[in-house]
């Protein structure tokens, strides 16, 4: 039997790297990378994370980056309040910039990458799966298809081998991912996404109002608990 490509997964347990992840697990022997960098929802996102690698059969490994909860005063990794949105500011350009300068965490999908190519090189893998999307990718640059490509540029200047990032959802909103999710039946019911970290999703922080509007616009039901609507 012809031996299955490798590839790298950065699965932070989440709604986006949970469908990117089990999409390219149909194809690849991957083996999927969570960070614990200090941020409240850690605990809760390894805990998915573990749980998606078990239904998808595939490896895992917790990577501890401590140093980074340690700079940047992110509210993600800091006693700093994590803003609350309301459904309708979810759009509002102005609002969710600000609200991605509270929870941005410095250099951290760079950082991430950077790792995953470690892997990727030493265990002979061709892809780095990530789940960067367009609609995070409007607040969020390192989200975006130019930091893909950027990212990728770099790869085939700065590595030996042949290696490149993957991001299936690149060009989707959260509603077309929870579509496509249902459709090759990703485990979301196991996915995590709440910025606070709690037994159950809060239901009020950006995270989570992004979710809850994609589930409600796919006219999907979303499996997962949230304390508050």
């Amino acid at each position: 039997m012809k031996k299955r490509k490798k590839a790298i997964s950065i699965l932070s347990g989440g709604l986006d790297s949970a469908v990117a992840t089990s999409l390219l697990a149909k194809d690849y022997d991957v083996h999927a990378l969570t960070f614990d960098y200090g941020q409240r929802s850690a605990e809760m996102e390894i805990k998915s994370s573990r749980t998606i690698c078990g239904k998808l059969g595939i490896e895992h490994t917790v990577i501890q980056l401590p140093w980074l909860a340690q700079i940047g005063g992110s509210a993600l990794t800091s006693e700093e309040e994590v803003p609350e949105l309301s459904m309708d500011q979810l759009d509002d350009k102005e609002v969710c910039d600000e609200t991605a300068r509270k929870v941005w965490v410095p250099g951290r999908n760079v950082v991430f990458s950077s790792i995953a190519l470690s892997f990727a090189e030493a265990e002979g893998a061709e892809k780095i799966i990530v789940g960067w999307d367009l609609e995070e990718a409007a607040t969020f640059p390192d989200n975006s298809k130019e930091f893909l490509n950027a990212f990728n540029h770099l790869l085939d200047i700065g590595s030996l081998y042949d290696i490149q990032i993957e991001a299936p959802l690149i060009d989707l909103n959260k509603k077309d991912i929870v579509k496509l999710g249902y459709e090759v039946k990703a485990p979301l019911e196991l996915s995590y996404s709440c910025y606070n970290g709690g037994n159950e999703h809060c239901g009020l922080c950006e995270s989570c109002m992004r979710r809850k509007r994609a589930f409600m616009e796919a006219n999907i039901k979303d499996q997962v608990e949230y304390s508050e609507y």
